[in-house]
């Protein structure tokens, strides 16, 4: 993101003759449960089916051809998370949703389990409301995240979230917050979980975001010996694949750490109560 900073701050780098920005957001709930059970692995509810990008893009893409048959001459550029545009940002000041204080975009009729998507255009529109933080004084989000990775409201610091470490982060994970991954193996979801506005939440109607096969709740045990070919085979066409083989197997280990410790911790505290 620093190398491209300039463009993110300033659209008219990335379209000379910009005049506005549509943001779009698509659902990509489903109800599944994650499962607490030891020894299974958790990853981020939108990793469970397709990439979102290609997905996301191409309705992107859509509306974008849309806008230069009704506008021809209009020129247009689009964007899924794939490029130096700050689609929560645009979100947020076109009324798509407010920025929640765990920095996910929350919408009033999807919650906050929605992607993103942006067409630039050279086009004149007239601009909706900017959304109205509706969060209050709620701290459910803050309160719940177990590596504590919020600085503060409305500020995540990365090298304490789950989310980053096994999707982003390259080399070995932080031994003292690696005990607190609760069996997440890709992403997280936490934040979003206890999030209230995620009441209305509904199913998705895109069938690409639907759950594949071994992705709700897989056995860490299994996964521990998968090699790269066969982790490529299992993951084509998923965002799983984005920490590649190393990174996965590395993210499997500390879940299975992390259930280890937890139990260890469990059976030491029941021991020093028992002896009162």
């Amino acid at each position: 993101m620093a190398r491209r900073a300039a463009e993110r701050r300033d659209p008219t780098l990335v379209l000379p003759s910009i005049r506005s920005v549509v943001s779009i957001a698509v659902n990509y709930y489903t109800p599944e449960p994650h499962s607490d059970a030891a020894g299974i692995g958790k990853i981020s509810r939108y990793a469970w089916g397709d990439d979102y990008h290609a997905i996301v893009l191409e309705k992107a893409d859509r509306l974008a051809d849309f806008v230069r048959r009704e506008a021809p001459g209009a020129q247009t550029k689009t964007y899924a998370d794939t490029g130096p545009v700050m689609d929560k940002a645009w979100a947020a000041r076109a009324g798509v949703g407010w920025l929640g204080k765990h920095t996910n975009v929350i919408t009033r009729d999807a919650g906050s389990w929605v992607f993103l998507g942006t067409v630039l255009t050279t086009i004149d529109l007239d601009p909706d409301e900017p959304a109205t933080d509706l969060c209050g004084t709620c701290t459910a989000c803050l309160d719940a995240c177990p590596t504590q990775a919020f600085a503060q409201p409305y500020v995540l610091d990365a090298t304490r979230c789950i989310s980053y470490l096994t999707i982003e982060h390259r080399g070995e994970l932080p031994g003292d917050l690696t005990k607190d991954f609760r069996g997440w193996l890709f992403g997280c979801d936490i934040c979003q979980d206890v999030c209230p506005w995620n009441r209305f939440q509904r199913p998705t109607a895109e069938p690409g975001f639907r759950p594949r096969p071994d992705t709700v709740a897989p056995a860490l045990q299994d996964l521990t010996s998968l090699t790269e070919e066969q982790f490529h085979k299992r993951f084509q066409g998923s965002p799983v694949t984005r920490p590649k083989h190393a990174g996965f197997v590395r993210n499997v280990k500390a879940a299975l750490e992390s259930f280890t410790k937890s139990e260890h911790l469990t059976t030491k505290k029941s021991k020093k109560d028992s002896h009162g």
